[in-house]
């Protein structure tokens, strides 16, 4: 298949698609076209050539190749034209990254600070302000290296977590069945497939052994589905029996799950949560550094007549000291070793930001099977009913006569499962005969032969209804009553029942009459919930989420998993989101109903989407677990998309986090140390949001009242030590919250501005005192000459550093500051820093910057000074703590199971989080459910009416939210043929 540009439309024979010439015999028609002239554009294009349908002959001629596979040589070849079996992944420039880092407000902030000291800080005799200005690109290129190493170092992390998750197949190359990574498969190559296995990529079917394909994440069917020599298997579903050899047809973006996931991919854009928080955060400081540099500049200049170089040393002093330059830089170091540490509790992070978001989760909508159940049936052995004298350890052995052993299905395996030792299910006798299930009888039968005495005898089990029917021996009215009586108890208990009867065959002939089959038992069969999924439950009610189950199974059965697991059974199905009249009684709004329900049952994709999209408008951060192709575009609407352990690549790519071990246990964790890392980055904003009030006003208030001319390059000292310290705050020890968090930008600002005026304070006081009094010099400080004499810069810088830094152990306590022990890091780094501060005070005599040392008498002076001041800040936080809990309440969203009125509706929509503004508005793959479920429930419905297809449906939800998404006709029918697919397959079960 040359790379040239695609040739004119080739004229294809009539069976070029795969049709079948029956004049006379069946010869396969042969394709009218050269096959080296093809692009890959042409090849996978519906019009010319359709790889899913045409004959396997045409597929071999299509693609050039044979069931004896490739050779290395094309392969290499074809890998280069195809592209890697996956998806593609973004890859960002490292330069780029680097420089990131100095591209937001904050940054821009200090290089035009830089800009004003090389360009503007100058004349009147004296050269450029050279020592601020590379102090300043120095504290800019420090913070980016910090910044990006950081951020390269987890993502190369979560890189390395991935690639260990690559899935890998046997092909044959040169003619030799090697094990390789499923990413090196390129069309044409011959693949084996068997037993748990996941189909690599899409392919077609040369041998089939008995093969079942699970293919529930692309279609939702229940059972696996029989796969024949010819029929098209996907990439994602798992073999659940049989072995097979298959030819590749599709890789990468030209599967199922890569047109899929391209759509999803499309609408994961838009600025995130975090992000407009920082630019918020960053325009508070930025506003309150405008305002007091306004106001600084008219009254230096208008008002005291400054030298306009002596006025500029003033500016740079609010540009310097009031930029929060290192707040991306600690927030990026913080979120990067957060993901590390989830990465080491199995939860791998691929949207950094989504660490953020996830501490804000209150409502978790999880799947039941196989996140909150095992996903492998089980037989409730004390719910066993029996109808005969025969105990129930005999039942469950005769039951277990009549299963297969190997190649089971998933009956079969429960049932064998169901002994203490699966051998007994053919010890101490001899399997004569043994009819397997098929969808017309609905049921398995076993001839033997007991060891014991040489007797025969038959075992069925299956469908009660069928069983019923078969047993003519000791049935009467009353056990036919109890029968249908128990058949629907489990009904509404959610249990799948499965009728028992045995005979003997007096002749011994495999084939004699026998005395008649009796019943004996029925037995009760569930998806058992995970053994930690309780606990997991509880923890999550502790920290404040509200788990709600989301499944497309039976309402009874999700009621009684809510039972068992506690957590409610106050459910629905979910078609009454679509029939207001029927909430009678039942809610008034079906806002209120989705907020108040334990979970929906019967979900189909548009009804997941919805739910999800509801709670967001009623305020709350919903987490949402997925795992199959139908279920990305849901992952990529929640505010944070959770893709279970075995998810499709389609689910990954959709996820902000992947899980790695099963079960929802993991999730717990995550939330925990997402609301660890959470409070490390509220701590250091509202401390770095005080700092910046706290100098801005210190130092104008200085300028205003006393003419104080602090020196800039102090203030440079200032951020590098303060920014230094403030790195260690992202391996902090702190309490995570016991309820969901959030940015409250509002409390983060009110916290700020009152630290900020008490620092300020602080300092102003002190100077004051320095200044009218001799309280100092009488206690052994030297006095000073002027209100700018050069060792008072010196003792005003160490009160400020000393008090600025300390404000940071009350910030991150929630309780006394002495009562939450700090990690080493930052307690070592705190000192370090203060230290050098101290000494600087005593020391330092730098004639360039206007400082001269002050001795030790003034720095014994200022500690004391600072820790008096000190001891009311957590009094101060309490008391503000007090005031903002009063009006958060107030504002809070309406929580889950309370009553929801119109007036909370519109006001909670008015104030949906800000993460909806970025939040992607997709809709996921519809599913049909199997008609062949009909084996374990007699009673189960199907709905498989008022559906649309997959790609009409994401087209238009993903324009009706305002994305640009473009797809073809040709996909449309794509898309759309595999459901037709399955739903063929449901008619032609004829409802049995």
């Amino acid at each position: 298949m040359s790379a040239s540009p695609p040739p004119e439309k080739a004229p294809l024979s009539s069976s070029s698609s795969g049709a079948v010439n029956h004049s006379g015999s069946e010869e396969v028609a042969t394709l009218n076209v050269d096959p080296n002239t093809l692009t890959v554009a042409d090849l996978y294009d519906k019009e010319k050539f359709d790889l899913e349908t045409m004959d396997n002959k045409l597929v071999f001629q299509l693609l050039q190749c044979s069931p004896e596979g490739l050779t290395q040589a094309e392969a290499t070849a074809r890998i280069d034209k195809f592209g890697p079996n996956k998806l593609p992944e973004k890859k960002v420039n490292p330069l780029l990254m680097f420089l990131s880092f100095m591209w937001n407000p904050l940054s821009w902030v200090m290089e035009a600070a830089a800009l004003v000291a090389i360009a503007l800080s100058n004349g009147q005799g004296e050269p450029p302000d050279w020592e601020d200005f590379i102090g300043i690109i120095l504290l800019l290129i420090i913070n980016s290296c910090i910044g990006f190493y950081e951020e390269r170092g987890a993502g190369k992390a979560v890189e390395a977590l991935m690639a260990a998750l690559a899935p890998q197949c046997k092909v044959k190359r040169d003619g030799k069945w090697e094990t390789m990574e499923a990413a090196n498969l390129v069309p044409g190559d011959v693949i084996s497939i068997g037993i748990g296995d996941v189909v690599p990529a899409d392919s077609r079917m040369i041998i089939s052994n008995n093969v079942k394909i699970d293919q529930a994440a692309l279609t939702g069917e229940s059972l696996p589905v029989g796969k024949e020599p010819g029929d098209e298997v996907f990439s994602g579903s798992t073999v659940k029996q049989g072995e097979a050899e298959a030819v590749v047809i599709g890789t990468g973006l030209n599967t199922f799950f890569g047109r899929a996931a391209s759509l999803v991919a499309g609408a994961n854009e838009g600025m995130g949560h975090l992000q407009q928080v920082l630019a918020k955060i960053g325009n508070f400081c930025i506003c309150s550094i405008g305002i007091f540099l306004v106001a600084e500049i008219f009254v230096m200049y208008p008002g005291f007549r400054y030298q306009y170089r002596r006025g500029m040393n003033n500016l740079l002093v609010l540009l310097i000291g009031g930029i929060p330059i290192a707040m991306p830089t600690v927030l990026s170091v913080t979120l990067a070793i957060g993901a590390k540490q989830l990465a080491e509790h199995k939860a791998i992070v691929t949207r950094i930001s989504a660490i953020e978001e996830l501490a804000g989760v209150t409502i978790l909508c999880s799947d039941k099977t196989g996140t909150l159940t095992l996903n492998e049936l089980t037989i409730k052995t004390d719910a066993v009913k029996q109808y005969s004298d025969i105990p129930v350890n005999d039942i469950l052995l005769y039951s277990a006569y009549a299963s297969r052993v190997e190649n089971q299905d998933a009956i079969d395996k429960c049932v064998v499962d169901s002994l203490p030792n699966t051998s007994m299910a053919r010890d101490g006798m001899d399997m004569l005969d043994f009819l397997p299930f098929n969808p017309v009888d609905k049921r398995t039968q076993v001839t033997y032969r007991r060891h014991s005495d040489g007797t025969v005898h038959r075992v069925t089990k299956g469908m009660s209804q069928i069983i019923l029917e078969l047993c003519t021996r000791d049935m009467s009215p009353e056990i036919e009553q109890q029968l249908h009586a128990d058949v629907d108890e489990f009904a509404v208990r959610g249990l799948r029942a499965l009728a028992v009867a045995e005979e003997s065959v007096p002749s011994g002939d495999v084939e004699g009459e026998g005395s008649g089959f009796r019943l004996i038992g029925l037995l009760p069969i569930f998806d058992p919930p995970r053994h930690d999924t309780k606990e997991t439950i509880d923890r999550a009610i502790t920290l404040g989420v509200h788990v709600k189950m989301i499944t497309g199974d039976q309402l009874a059965i999700a009621k009684e998993t809510g039972r068992e697991l506690g957590m409610g059974d106050t459910m629905y199905k979910a078609s009454i989101l679509n029939k207001p009249e029927e909430l009678q009684g039942i809610a008034n709004s079906v806002d209120e109903l989705v907020l108040r329900a334990d979970g929906f049952a019967g979900v189909y994709p548009e009804h997941k989407y919805e739910i999800v999209e509801r709670l967001q408008n009623l305020g709350h951060m919903v987490a949402m677990t997925g795992d199959g192709v139908n279920d990305a575009p849901a992952l990529a609407k929640a505010n944070v998309g959770v893709a279970v352990a075995d998810a499709s690549d389609a689910a990954r790519s959709a996820a902000d986090i992947v899980l790695t071990e099963a079960g929802l246990s993991t999730i717990i964790e995550a939330f925990i140390h997402s609301r660890v890392i959470f409070q490390r980055m509220r701590n250091y904003s509202i401390y770095t949001c005080s700092v910046t009030i706290r100098v801005v006003t210190t130092f104008s208030i200085l300028v205003f009242a006393f003419k104080f001319d602090f020196p800039p390059f102090l203030v440079l000292i200032l951020a590098f030590i303060n920014d230094g310290t403030m790195m260690t705050i992202s391996t902090d020890r702190v309490k995570p919250s016991k309820h969901p968090n959030s940015w409250n930008l509002k409390e983060i600002f009110a916290y700020a501005i009152v630290y900020g005026c008490y620092l300020t304070l602080s300092t102003l006081i002190f100077f004051i005192v320095i200044d009218k009094s001799d309280f100092f010099q009488r206690h052994g400080c030297k006095p000073f000459s002027s209100h700018n004499d050069f060792s008072l810069h010196s003792v005003i810088y160490l009160q400020v550093s000393i008090l600025s830094q300390a404000l940071i152990f009350v910030t991150r306590a929630q309780g006394f500051f002495f009562t939450e022990r700090p990690s080493i890091f930052l307690m070592c780094a705190f000192v370090v820093a203060q230290l050098v501060a101290t000494m600087i005070t005593v020391y330092a005599s730098w004639g360039f910057t206007q400082i001269r040392s002050a001795g030790w008498h003034w720095a014994g002076a200022v500690w004391i000074w600072d820790i008096v001041w000190f001891v009311p800040l957590d009094f101060i936080k309490f008391g503000m703590a007090s005031v903002i809990e009063r009006f958060a309440a107030a504002s809070s969203p309406p929580q889950p199971g309370m009553p929801v009125s119109n007036e909370q509706v519109e006001l909670a929509r008015q104030r949906t989080r800000m993460s909806m503004d970025a939040a992607q508005n997709v809709t996921r793959i519809s599913t049909i459910p199997s008609r062949g479920a009909s084996y374990y429930a007699p009673n189960m419905q199907d709905h498989v009416s008022h559906r649309r297809n997959f790609g009409a449906r994401v087209k238009h939800m993903l324009t009706r939210s305002g994305k640009n998404v473009h797809m073809d006709n040709n996909e449309l029918r794509r898309l759309q043929s595999t459901q037709a697919q399955a739903a063929s397959r449901v008619l032609s079960s004829g409802g049995k």
